[in-house]
């Protein structure tokens, strides 16, 4: 029996019907996400992409399922680092994580009744928007901001999607697609303004499980919205809720770059959200988000689990990057890069243990180019 689903606010915790698209609660204007009611323990298909995980997500039937074999990337133990794997992202259909929450976004989307999509970018989102978009055969609205790279700009237009440049940074793109949607319709696929985005995204979290037959010790997660790990965490959740583990999780670790870091600093001066960081600068383009919607979920993630938040040098990172290039052989960008920094000095300090089991994740493929 497929478990119940309802959407429930993450603030004041009203609840509604899987039944018409929403965006943010109605009532406070905070971040929807998806609860279940498990009848039964779920099973998992035989397939190799996230979707085997279907009994986890809200989708009815697998019919309705838009894929292009998204998920089960490999889990790679490094040739470096002792008790160290890596998260091989640029393994997914557009070389990156957000493959995984466009897919179960876009399935939604088309099955909840819109007729086209829009999101801003800083890169990565836009570009597996499209995809999907041309998949379900809707029509996309892509706005970034103007000095992202020519790469990620023509990948975007090659799968169909409108694209429009704007000045400014993601925030001033998220800006641009809002009025473009009051102008022309469109449903916003926003990071954490939809509630799907983050089931695709947890499916991280289960595949740690199944890749390690535990959980780890430590989590380093390069962020910007912060979807993958707040939808990590909520997995961990279930998966206690289902008896696949118990109480324990691993800490969790932000980590951006000192060009950009509003969780860090949120984080170390004791706030419940993370003011708007000024003037943002990073060559790691998913990480320069200078304010996320879902940072009271993520504040709490980091703070429930015992970890914390590092930002790194940003002259280093591409350094770090080339590092996993050449010494690991994975297509790594540079958010890859500032996690391998944060490796360093987290296990420099003592705050990350030699013998403790630590993933790292790499989110995307070296595309800035």
């Amino acid at each position: 029996m497929r478990p119940t689903a309802t959407l429930h606010c993450s603030r004041c915790g009203r609840t509604y019907a899987i039944d018409r698209l929403y965006n943010l609660c109605p009532d406070c204007g905070a971040p929807l996400l998806v609860e279940y009611e498990f009848h039964e323990t779920p099973s998992l298909r035989a397939r190799c992409d996230m979707w085997r995980y279907v009994d986890v997500l809200p989708v009815e039937s697998e019919a309705e399922i838009v894929t292009l074999g998204e998920g089960c990337t490999p889990l790679l133990r490094s040739t470096r680092h002792e008790h160290v794997w890596i998260k091989d992202e640029s393994k997914n259909p557009t070389r990156s994580f957000k493959c995984r929450g466009m897919a179960a976004a876009v399935t939604m989307a088309r099955k909840l009744g819109a007729r086209s999509l829009a999101a801003p970018t800083a890169g990565n989102a836009g570009a597996a928007l499209a995809a999907y978009g041309a998949r379900a055969g809707l029509p996309v609205f892509v706005a970034m901001p103007q000095d992202t790279p020519q790469s990620i700009v023509d990948e975007c237009r090659g799968y169909g999607a409108t694209v429009e440049l704007v000045a400014g940074v993601i925030t001033d793109a998220a800006k641009r697609v809002q009025q473009f949607i009051v102008d022309n319709g469109g449903f916003d696929l926003s990071t954490l303004k939809e509630p799907y985005r983050v089931e695709g995204k947890k499916i991280m979290g289960y595949e740690l499980l199944e890749d390690l037959g535990r959980l780890p010790d430590a989590i380093l997660y390069p962020t910007g919205g912060g979807t993958g790990l707040i939808g990590m965490w909520k997995a961990f959740d279930e998966m206690q809720r289902l008896g696949w583990i118990g109480d324990e999780r691993p800490r969790m670790y932000t980590v951006q770059s000192s060009g950009c870091a509003p969780i860090v600093r949120a984080l170390e001066q004791g706030l419940d959200t993370a003011p708007e960081w000024e003037s943002p600068r990073t060559q790691a383009w998913g990480l320069r988000v200078p304010r996320a919607i879902g940072d009271r979920l993520m504040l709490r993630a980091l703070r429930d689990s015992g970890g914390g938040a590092i930002a790194v040098d940003e002259a280093q990172i591409e350094t770090a990057a080339a590092e996993l290039r050449t010494s690991e052989g994975i297509d790594a960008g540079p958010e890859a890069g500032a996690a391998l920094l944060a490796l360093g000095t987290l296990r420099a300090e003592g705050t990350i243990l030699a013998e403790e089991r630590v993933v790292l994740f790499s989110t995307g493929g070296n595309k800035y180019h």
